[in-house]
C-alpha cells in the first residue's frame, strides 16, 4: 500500500499530464538497498514470492548474475560507488570518514552534463557525529537532498527522519521503505521535465542498531516464518533463526517499493528513457563468520543482486562475468553516454550486455576493514583471502587502511563447496593453489594503488 508523506519539494497536482522529454538524454536512478543477500532474490533461488518485481525485471533487462561488493562494510562501500575508486584511495575505507575533498562524485559528473542531481536516504559518508542532517559542503555536490548520515541512528520503522539541504529535519509517515520510496517518487515527477540522476538509498534491510533486530511491516514477519534458511546459515546457525524471518519481510516491502518507482515512471512516460540500477552495498552472513553482520570475506557478506533496466539494457539477458561494485559507476555514465574518468577504477560492464563474449577480467578484488584488515580475491571457482596477523577486536581501535604484512586466512574451492564450509588453508593437496591465489591477490592490490605486501603462511 502506498503512504504519502510529506518533504521540502512541493509536488506537483498529481493528474498532471505525461510530461515531455526535453533531451534524449536518460534519467538515471541508483535504487540501493543496504546489507541484501543475493539469495534473497527469486532468480539466485530467494524464498517463493519475495521478489516478484526485481525478478521481472531482472527478465526484461539485465541481470548480473554474479555482483560482488568490493568492500562489505557500509561506509567504504558507499565511497566507492560515489566516486569509482577502491575504499583505500577515497578516505574512507572504514565506517566515520569522509570522502576526499578533491574527489568527484558521481553528482558532479552528472551535474557537469546538465543532470538535476538528488539523493534521498542514507548517506554514510561523513563523521560519526554527524547521525543526521549533514553540512552543504559534505552532501557529495547533489543538487537536491534528502537524507540522513546514519540513517538507522535517527529513524525506526515507522518513524523515518530525513533532513533537506540546510539541515531541517522533516518527519516522514509510514513505514521507512515506503516514506522514502515515497519521497522518491515525488522527487521524479518534480524533475521529470529534464534529465535527472537521483540516488535513492534505502537502510534496509540493514539491522536496526538500537535494538539489534530487523523490523519488518506489520504482518510481514509472518508471511516469512517458515521461509527456508540458505544452507551456510543452516550449517553454521548465527542469528539467522531468530532474525531470518523478520529480514525477509524487510526485502519484500523493498521488492514492493521497487515495482511502484517501475510502475511511477511508466505512469509519467519516463520508463523507456530512464536507466534504473538496483544493487547492495554488501550481504549479510548473521553472525556466522564473526560477531556481526558483514566484514568477511564470504559471498554471504560480499555477493549482492544486481539488476539494471532501461535503455541500453532491454533484454540483455543474464551476464555471468564478475562484476565488482567499483565497476557500476563508469557502468552508469557509460550507459548515459558521458565520458569516463580516467581516475576511476572499474570498468563499464555495457560491453558485456551487448556481446557477452567481450573481454573482461576474471576475478574481484575485496577489501575488509573494521574487523580485520583484510584482503581477498575471487574467480569462477577459487576465493582466497589474507589478513594482517593483528586481530582488531570489537571496540579497539580500528584496522589500518593497509598493511605490509598479511597471512593466509581462507582458501575455498567454490566449485565443490558454494556456501565456503571447508577452509582449505593447510592442507597439502593445495598448496599450488594457494600459491597461485596469493600472487594473484598482490597482483590486484598493486593494480588498486596499495604496495606489495608479504604474505606469510
Amino acid at each position: 500500500m502506498s503512504h504519502t508523506a510529506t518533504d521540502h519539494v512541493t509536488a506537483p497536482h498529481l493528474s498532471h499530464p505525461r510530461l515531455p522529454l526535453k533531451s534524449h538524454k536518460p534519467n538515471v536512478i541508483v535504487f540501493l538497498t543496504d546489507q541484501q543477500r543475493h539469495d534473497t532474490a527469486g532468480f539466485h533461488g530467494g524464498p517463493a514470492g519475495l521478489t516478484p518485481n526485481l525478478d521481472r525485471a531482472a527478465g526484461e533487462g539485465t541481470l548480473v548474475a554474479n555482483s560482488f561488493t568490493c568492500q562489505p562494510v557500509c561506509a567504504p562501500a558507499r565511497s566507492c560507488l560515489q566516486t569509482g575508486l577502491y575504499a583505500t584511495n577515497t578516505g574512507v575505507w572504514c565506517n566515520g570518514h569522509r570522502i576526499s575533498a578533491n574527489l568527484s562524485t558521481l553528482a558532479d559528473y552528472f551535474n557537469d552534463a546538465g543532470y538535476h542531481t538528488g539523493y534521498i536516504g542514507k548517506w554514510h559518508l561523513m563523521p560519526d557525529e554527524f547521525h543526521g542532517g549533514v553540512p552543504r559542503d559534505g552532501q557529495g555536490g547533489y543538487q537536491s537532498w534528502l537524507g540522513a548520515n546514519i540513517l538507522e541512528f535517527v529513524s525506526d520503522a515507522y518513524d523515518c527522519r530525513l533532513f533537506d539541504e540546510v539541515g531541517a529535519e522533516h518527519r516522514l509517515p509510514g513505514y521507512r521503505v515506503d516514506a522514502v520510496a515515497d519521497a522518491a517518487i515525488r522527487h521524479i515527477q518534480t524533475h521529470a521535465a529534464n534529465p535527472f540522476f537521483l540516488f535513492l538509498s534505502f537502510i534496509e534491510p540493514h539491522h536496526q542498531n538500537s535494538r539489534d533486530d530487523y523490523p519488518a511491516p506489520d504482518g510481514y514477519e509472518a508471511l516469512f516464518a517458515e521461509a527456508p534458511l540458505p544452507p551456510d546459515l543452516i550449517a553454521l546457525g548465527g542469528s539467522a533463526r531468530k532474525h531470518w524471518a523478520g529480514y525477509c519481510g524487510m526485502v519484500k516491502r523493498l521488492d514492493e517499493a521497487y515495482g511502484r518507482l517501475l510502475d511511477s515512471l511508466k505512469s509519467m512516460g519516463l520508463h523507456d528513457n530512464t536507466i534504473v540500477l538496483f544493487t547492495s552495498d554488501h550481504g549479510n552472513h548473521f553472525k556466522t563468520r564473526n560477531a556481526e553482520y558483514k566484514r568477511s570475506c564470504h559471498d554471504s557478506s560480499i555477493r549482492v543482486p544486481t539488476v539494471v533496466t532501461g535503455p541500453g539494457f532491454e533484454n540483455g539477458g543474464r551476464i555471468e562475468s564478475l562484476v565488482s561494485l567499483i565497476d557500476l559507476p563508469p557502468t552508469l555514465l557509460d550507459a548515459a553516454h558521458l565520458p569516463v574518468p580516467d581516475i576511476m577504477q572499474g570498468r563499464s560492464f555495457l560491453p558485456l550486455v551487448q556481446n557477452n563474449s567481450a573481454v573482461w577480467q576474471d576475478d574481484i578484488f575485496v577489501q575488509i576493514s573494521e574487523s580485520q584488515t583484510g584482503r581477498a580475491v575471487r574467480t569462477d571457482r577459487w576465493k582466497y583471502s589474507a589478513r594482517n596477523p593483528e586481530n582488531y577486536a570489537w571496540g579497539d581501535p580500528v584496522s589500518l587502511p593497509g598493511a605490509d604484512l598479511y597471512v593466509d586466512d581462507a582458501l575455498y574451492d567454490l566449485q565443490n563447496d558454494p556456501w565456503e564450509l571447508n577452509n582449505l588453508i593447510g592442507q597439502p593437496d593445495y598448496a599450488n593453489t594457494l600459491l597461485e591465489m596469493r600472487e594473484r591477490l598482490i597482483r590486484r592490490m598493486v593494480a588498486a594503488g596499495e604496495s606489495a605486501p608479504r604474505i606469510e603462511p
